[in-house]
């Protein structure tokens, strides 16, 4: 079983929609969690909108500190937002691989809703797409820089 921690600084929208499509897809293969540096506290609204309109489950989401997830020891740390990217990850994250996939941030459309909607559709296809070709990797059988390469791939 392969553990995935997306973060996201706030912890309320793209970090989420991974943690949700991550393990609707996951197959008994990956597990997936989320949480922030700096977290909201709440899910977006719409984050939980859009994926229950996507048939994505949202049961037990919610924004939460990445120091939740200290005894974790996940095997790919994978962050989504820019800033996250540029923060400095705890010490316990240590081990992990680390990779930056960064998704653009539907929840800062405010003014058209057929734009902000069309945006999570696409974000949220974005992810069902790398977490598929995240799924067809023979994780078990390849090394760790073998590993971080094939996952950088995955976000182009």
């Amino acid at each position: 079983m392969i553990k995935i921690l997306y973060i996201c600084t706030h912890n309320r929208c793209r970090s989420i929609l991974s943690e949700a499509i991550t393990n609707a897809h996951g197959q008994g293969k990956i597990t997936a969690w989320s949480a922030g540096s700096h977290p909201a506290g709440e899910v977006h609204p719409l984050t939980l909108k859009y994926l229950q309109e996507t048939n994505f489950p949202v049961d037990g989401l919610r924004s939460q500190s990445w120091d939740e997830f200290a005894s974790l020891q996940p095997d790919i740390v994978i962050t989504v937002c820019d800033s996250a990217a540029n923060e400095m990850c705890p010490v316990w994250m240590g081990s992990a691989i680390k990779i930056h996939w960064g998704l653009p941030d539907p929840s800062k459309i405010n003014d058209d809703a057929e734009k902000c909607k069309n945006a999570f559709y696409d974000v949220i296809q974005t992810i069902e797409e790398r977490v598929k070709k995240l799924l067809s990797i023979k994780w078990h059988d390849i090394d760790n820089e073998t590993r971080q390469l094939l996952l950088h791939q995955l976000s182009r």
